[in-house]
């Protein structure tokens, strides 16, 4: 059984490991010491988790901006992939940010990663015809 909860401080550690497995590659401003004090900061009903047994398998983080609704991440503990957690966290984060008000969401995608290009297809995103542009605003160092 799956529970999809909101994130609680208790869940940081198991998050910080599984965000660690699944997004290997991904910068120090992503990872969980620094994400997480920030997203609780704004909006912290829409940072959710899957718990199984008690323990965490994924996570998905989204926001709403009164305009656009925005989904972050969605992570899985690869042992538990292809079982449905995705797409019910994929589901309870859509639900939360229709019950604020939201019309739209969008979500970007590292362009060589095709598995996840293919969940999002399955569950009704497409692909628009966009230029993603972006400015780091803070020292990198």
């Amino acid at each position: 059984m799956v529970d999809i909860l909101v994130y609680q401080s208790r869940h940081f550690s198991e998050v910080e490991k599984l965000w660690a497995k699944v997004f290997p590659g991904d910068p120090p401003w992503n990872h969980a010491e620094n994400a997480i004090p920030e997203k609780l900061r704004v909006q912290p009903e829409l940072f959710l988790v899957a718990e199984v047994k008690g323990n965490i398998v994924g996570t998905a983080m989204a926001g709403y901006d009164g305009h656009r609704g925005w989904l972050y991440t969605i992570a899985v503990e690869p042992s538990h992939q292809r079982r449905g957690i995705g797409s019910r966290l994929l589901k309870a984060a859509e639900r939360k940010l229709l019950q604020m008000g939201c019309k739209k969401i969008n979500l970007q995608i590292r362009a060589d990663n095709d598995a996840v290009s293919e969940f999002y297809r399955c569950h009704g995103y497409a692909t628009e015809e966009r230029i993603s542009m972006g400015k780091r605003v803070f020292d990198q160092t």
